[in-house]
């Protein structure tokens, strides 16, 4: 049943002359003025979840984009200002992209965070899915195989850092610690310090490719997954959901679908679905020229993703449409009953499910992501509410 709202955040600033007709995403290179207006912007969104029943805010750790689209270096830096700013609201690490850091450092970072805030922060990492940051920071990308196999290094090492009281770890990529002398004796396990004061930690990872390989290895660290939303359009598909619940099965967890899952999707409420569809589309449209050439539209050709960096041809390559999206659930536009309708058939067919993020993609304005978080928070998850209410 679901009983708890999120909405992910990945960093957009406001932008001009949106959608297929708009400026092509390469073509962007905005000042560091506007780019800045990022933590303005999480702040407001921030605000006004934490006065709309939302549970969680999720952050995207993201580098050098100019453009604009995604421009926040340090979930847990800014979270920890938005803990700050708000009552109750949890801040979600949605994700940090774990390549990038020593491990170590990220486990000290998240720990410290954890304790300042008395247990708002919630943990995630994530592989990366841009060249551009992941390989500059001297992590591969381009060789998916290398970047798994340093990222599950590198989360074993943060676990074990989180749950032993001391610890060694000698392996392809790191040595820790080093065998050196240090105050008269040989050093052989390190403590993190501080360690988190809430354990075990919860986490969150995407689900992306979904191989065995991947779900096994979140299964076996307890690492709950995100299906959809951000860069991961799409929504949920049943293949995916059961074969989490297969993984979960191997670890002795016997769940329903949906369990230790939240799923995401995109919202866009007014009073007929024909209105919401409308207002979106510029929206889905900027979203889809920054994805697309990442490849996250599944389903292009070489031709349909270049013309989507075309105003003269993007209208005419057969891209999909929102009313695609919309048809195959991985949006949600209409008047407030209507989405109250679509969640509740998400639910049935996922028993296991609790938790929704709902949200805008990169490319919608501050003015538009926030009055529709405050209608969702107004309109729908009363409902939600009511029904955990009564079945308590």
């Amino acid at each position: 049943m679901i009983t708890k709202f999120g909405s992910l955040y990945a960093g957009h600033v406001d932008l001009g002359d949106l959608g297929f007709n708009g400026t092509p995403v390469n073509d962007r290179w905005l000042s560091d003025e506007h780019l800045a207006t990022v933590f303005q912007k999480a702040e407001a969104i921030a605000n006004v979840m934490d006065d709309s029943g939302f549970e969680t805010l999720w952050l995207a750790e993201h580098h050098f984009q100019r453009e604009g689209y995604e421009c926040i270096p340090n979930i847990l830096m800014l979270g920890l200002h938005l803990a700050h700013v708000t009552r109750r609201l949890k801040i979600g690490c949605g994700f940090n992209i774990t390549p990038m850091w020593h491990p170590l450092r990220l486990a000290e970072d998240f720990a410290t965070a954890d304790i300042i805030t008395g247990g708002r922060m919630i943990f995630g990492v994530g592989r990366g899915y841009h060249t551009r940051e992941v390989e500059v920071f001297g992590a591969p990308m381009l060789d998916g195989d290398a970047n798994r196999e340093l990222f599950e290094e590198q989360v074993d090492i943060i676990f074990k850092a989180f749950n032993e009281r001391s610890f060694s770890h000698h392996g392809k990529h790191y040595d820790i610690p080093p065998s050196v002398p240090y105050r008269g004796y040989e050093l052989e396990e390190i403590t993190l310090v501080p360690r988190p004061q809430n354990l075990p930690v919860e986490c969150w990872q995407p689900v992306v490719s979904a191989s065995q390989r991947g779900l096994d290895f979140m299964a076996k660290h307890g690492i709950m997954g995100i299906i959809g939303g951000g860069a991961a359009a799409g929504g949920a598909k049943d293949s995916v959901v059961a074969a989490w619940r297969d993984s979960l099965a191997r670890t002795g967890r016997e769940t329903e679908l949906g369990t230790d899952l939240c799923f995401g999707l995109s919202v866009h409420i007014a009073e007929t679905e024909e209105k919401a569809i409308g207002e979106a589309r510029p929206f889905f449209e900027e979203n889809m020229k920054m994805f697309a050439p990442l490849g996250f539209v599944s389903g292009l050709t070489d031709e349909q993703i270049a013309a989507t960096a075309d105003p003269r041809k993007a209208r005419s390559a057969g891209l999909p449409t929102l009313e695609d999206a919309v048809e195959a659930g991985a949006w949600l536009c209409g008047p407030p009953d209507l989405v109250i309708d679509k969640l509740k058939a998400l639910q049935e067919r996922y028993p296991g499910l609790e938790r929704v993020n709902v949200g805008s993609v990169v490319g919608t304005p501050q003015s538009v992501v926030t009055e529709q978080l405050r209608r969702f928070g107004e309109d729908v998850i009363p409902a939600f509410t009511v029904q955990a209410a009564t079945q308590a």
